[in-house]
């Protein structure tokens, strides 16, 4: 394979990684929008918990989103796929 073609499949694989990761956290978050509400909505009085709980999660995912940017950004401009 010349190099032209693995740039290629690199920001293939790249841009997939991010619309996947991207498509997965906007679910989830749907998702778990959507059980906080419920949970508050039966159990007013918890809401504080709940929140922080909430904001613990949200605040992992981030930076676990963060990392996936640090590692695309790595196959983008230090690939070790090219010679």
């Amino acid at each position: 394979m010349d190099n032209g073609s693995i740039l290629v499949a690199t920001l293939y694989c790249i841009g997939l990684m991010l619309g996947m990761s991207f498509l997965g956290m906007g679910i989830g978050m749907g998702i778990l929008g959507s059980k906080v509400a419920e949970a508050v909505g039966r159990n007013p009085e918890t809401k504080s918990d709940i929140v922080h709980s909430v904001m613990t999660i949200l605040i992992v995912l981030a930076i676990f989103l963060l990392i996936l940017f640090a590692f695309t950004f790595l196959l983008l401009f230090y690939n070790p796929l090219v010679v």
